[in-house]
């Protein structure tokens, strides 16, 4: 076990470029549609990249959920919450402005007052703000709690949008499974991506 784990630091910025790489090669293999043509291809990545996001702060809330269960482990289980509640950020942050440059080639325009636009912004904006002050203040039992009703608040709040000029499922509703696998194969590379990203952050953090 210990061998496996040097190995991971040893190699992780070559697996984190590897992945990256992949997720490039990916992206640029996907299928054509017929309206959007290769335009398309940003649509997945994007979906991938959102969806990747939003089961970071899953798992951050979680973790932090395991603060409270487990007494014994509260500090292993909120050093996790904090980890991957960054990593969400990371995702999260990235994943606006791309959603900007696919409503640029797609819509045309961006429709600002679009609500898978306006309401992941603000809950980009509450994310920076709160692990700002969780590292600030850098209490275990409040980074705990504040993950947990962050990802319980953002997997609610998206649950309940209505979409405006946003489709309701553009690769799961396309009809074609050419198209459903190029996502599910991003979408477990970005994954991967965002698992490498909260390990690193943890064992930085640890080694602080």
């Amino acid at each position: 076990m210990r061998v496996r784990v040097n190995f991971l630091r040893r190699y992780r910025l070559w697996l984190f470029l590897s992945t990256l790489g992949l997720i490039m090669a990916i992206t640029a293999m996907a299928p054509l549609e017929k309206t959007l043509g290769a335009r398309v291809r940003l649509v997945y990545l994007h979906g991938a990249w959102v969806w990747t996001g939003k089961v970071a702060f899953g798992l951050a809330g979680l973790a932090g959920l395991g603060t409270w269960l487990f007494a014994k482990r509260r500090l292993f289980w909120a050093g996790w919450s904090l980890a991957l509640g960054r990593t969400g950020l990371i995702f999260w942050l990235t994943y606006l402005p791309l959603s900007l440059v696919v409503q640029q080639l797609n819509w045309g325009g961006i429709y600002w007052d679009e609500p898978r636009w306006r309401i992941p912004l603000a809950f980009g904006v509450a994310g920076v703000l709160l692990q700002a002050a969780l590292t600030l203040f850098n209490r275990p039992q409040w980074t705990a709690m504040a993950n947990l009703v962050f990802g319980v608040a953002l997997w609610v709040g998206l649950g309940r949008l209505q979409n405006v000029l946003h489709p309701d499922s553009p690769i799961f509703g396309s009809g074609s499974q050419r198209i459903e696998a190029f996502f599910l194969a991003l979408l477990f590379l970005t994954m991967l991506l965002m698992i490498q990203v909260a390990l690193w952050l943890n064992s930085r953090a640890r080694h602080v």
